[in-house]
């Protein structure tokens, strides 16, 4: 792909496209597969309010269908493009969407619907980058506990983490049924609800964890994994059968959570996940009343915490993603959304489809707002 840096309007620069990089037609024979032979021309411009002001327009020699420059911009069809930085970086800064909202002076609705595109952005971004092959260093496996909608609807996020590097493969999440003491009437309660709603399946755990482990392991053969004596890992363990060498060691949940402990970089990761994002602070009004919305916020804060964020704040050393050897350079959050990424183009997990597509139900809320645009990503 080729950029060039124009200057508007005494604004910083910004990227202007020269080549277009492929046909954004999914249909097209171009699309996908080699550009060699691909033939465009230019089919004039157009002029917006907002930088760079001057949109060049092309049209594509094989399927005839017309874009422009705009179409490759992480910027796509906003209405107010200079909004989409500005909320990620409040987002990862521990502000919720009402606040975000005040200060940008916007309704919260647009600041759901940009958080929702910048997870699907940065679930493209993980997914294109993230590394294949063996695995050299063991991995630390813990689930991250938080709810949706109400504490009668406890949810898990499924995470696995490199224990040396701290760099976040990935997650999946289960639903769970709330456990813990209750007072009678918090009983019936719960029973009311999973009469109306239906309960959990009782085996998610050790499906979701099975499935997270298939895609992080899906490319080697030997494992060296750390967890808490959870039942269900062993179980999701079984059903990997790609692996012919797997290491398990269990760490007893009551053991003290310093640097010495074998799941340190799963419990700061905890940490840094309640002290960034604002759905998941220690009583909160600010919690997720979806369970989707959660895991957008949270492929942002994964991506923050691999590609963005040094390892340590005193040193500022390089990120996890250059420890694992994912990367050779530090990201900003400005050039990962810069760019627009095509789930056709970049294969996702048949698991993780389901958080692009917004697949994820909410059981208090029946109506699951799917992602079907044609225009938007």
């Amino acid at each position: 792909m080729e950029w060039g840096l124009q200057r508007s309007r005494g604004m910083t620069a910004s990227r202007e496209l020269r080549v277009p990089p492929f046909c954004p037609n999914p249909s097209c024979a171009f699309h996908n597969g080699p550009t060699t032979s691909w033939r465009w021309v230019r089919a004039g411009f157009y002029r917006t309010a907002s930088t760079p002001g001057r949109i060049q327009r092309f049209q594509c020699r094989h399927c005839r269908r017309h874009f422009s420059q705009q179409t490759f911009r992480g910027t796509y069809w906003l209405r107010r493009p200079g909004l989409l930085v500005d909320v990620a970086e409040r987002l990862v800064g521990c502000s919720c969407f009402r606040q975000i909202a005040r200060a940008l002076r916007v309704s919260p609705e647009t600041v759901l619907g940009l958080s929702a595109r910048i997870g699907r952005q940065c679930l493209l971004f993980h997914a294109q980058r993230r590394p294949s092959g063996e695995l050299d260093e063991p991995l630390v496996l813990d689930g991250f506990r938080t709810f949706e909608w109400s504490q009668y609807h406890p949810t898990e996020f499924h995470l696995l983490i490199g224990q040396r590097s701290h760099y976040v493969h990935g997650f999946t999440d289960s639903e769970l049924r709330r456990s813990g003491s209750m007072h009678p009437g918090q009983r019936r309660k719960r029973a009311a609800l999973e009469a109306r709603h239906g309960r959990p399946h009782p085996r998610s755990t050790e499906q979701e964890v099975a499935a997270l482990l298939r895609i992080v392991t899906g490319n080697s053969t030997q494992l060296v994994l750390h967890t808490d004596e959870h039942q269900d890992y062993p179980r999701a363990l079984a059903r990997q059968r790609h692996l012919t060498t797997v290491e398990h060691h269990t760490v007893s949940s009551r053991a003290a959570r310093t640097m010495r402990n074998p799941l340190w970089a799963m419990n700061l990761f905890d940490l840094l996940v309640r002290h960034s994002g604002a759905n998941q602070k220690r009583e909160t009004i600010a919690f997720s009343k979806r369970r989707q919305s959660a895991a957008d916020r949270l492929w942002l804060l994964l991506v923050w915490r691999n590609y963005v964020k040094s390892f340590s704040e005193r040193k500022r050393d390089a990120t996890p993603a250059m420890r694992a050897g994912v990367c050779g350079r530090r990201q900003s959050l400005a050039t990962i959304l810069d760019r627009r990424r095509f789930p056709g183009r970049i294969p996702l997990p048949e698991r993780w489809q389901r958080y692009y597509r917004r697949l994820t139900p909410t059981r208090a809320l029946p109506r699951v707002r799917t992602h079907n645009l044609s225009y938007a990503y």
